[in-house]
């Protein structure tokens, strides 16, 4: 009876483990994902390593996205606009193409958040002319990321996963910076 009891004791103590350690990991699972979409507010920094371009729902939301804000410009198949090299009169350039025919993929997530969210401007050189305007007060972040996250999904494998490893050096440039001021990355990283 009493060597039950000792095995009993035992397996409620294991069980009480597993179920604290089962808390925890969902615990630690709802808080990242809480941080990096927070309820659709907060900036490009809860982003994470990279917008998830394989989230059926975000991908959805963000098809819709891309057809009322980007579409007009962009191309309605990512193709962007004729001659998106040359400079226009103002010294603009034309609307780029987000299929893997232009450079979108050669940027980091982050900094592909800030322009959308904050306009061309923000991130270029000072007086440089960018035409891509600001979306801040047009759409929320998460739909911002959904946008990308769109972008991406027309994106074939390889390139997917070159731009996710700039994505992720650019995390880890951006968490070394924040530790460290002197160690501030270069302009490609999305970080004001």
């Amino acid at each position: 009876m009493a060597e039950q009891a000792g095995k009993s004791g035992r397996t409620s103590r294991r069980t009480k483990a597993l179920s604290a350690a089962v808390v925890g990991v969902l615990a630690v699972a709802v808080a990242v994902l809480w941080w990096g979409f927070g309820a659709g507010q907060g900036s490009s920094r809860r982003l994470g390593a990279w917008i998830d371009a394989d989230n059926a729902a975000l991908v959805a939301l963000g098809r819709e996205v891309y057809a009322a804000h980007c579409a007009a410009c962009h191309g309605v198949d990512l193709e962007g606009e004729a001659d998106w090299r040359v400079r226009k009169a103002d010294g603009s350039l034309p609307a780029p193409p987000h299929d893997e025919s232009g450079h979108t993929w050669h940027h980091a997530d982050a900094l592909l958040f800030e322009i959308t969210r904050s306009g061309g401007k923000s991130v270029a050189p000072a007086g440089f002319p960018s035409g891509m305007p600001g979306f801040s007060e047009a759409l929320s972040d998460r739909e911002i990321a959904a946008s990308i996250a769109f972008i991406k999904s027309r994106w074939p494998a390889e390139i997917r996963r070159r731009q996710e490893l700039i994505s992720r050096r650019q995390q880890v440039a951006a968490q070394a910076a924040r530790a460290d001021p002197a160690r501030r990355p270069g302009p490609d990283t999305g970080l004001p």
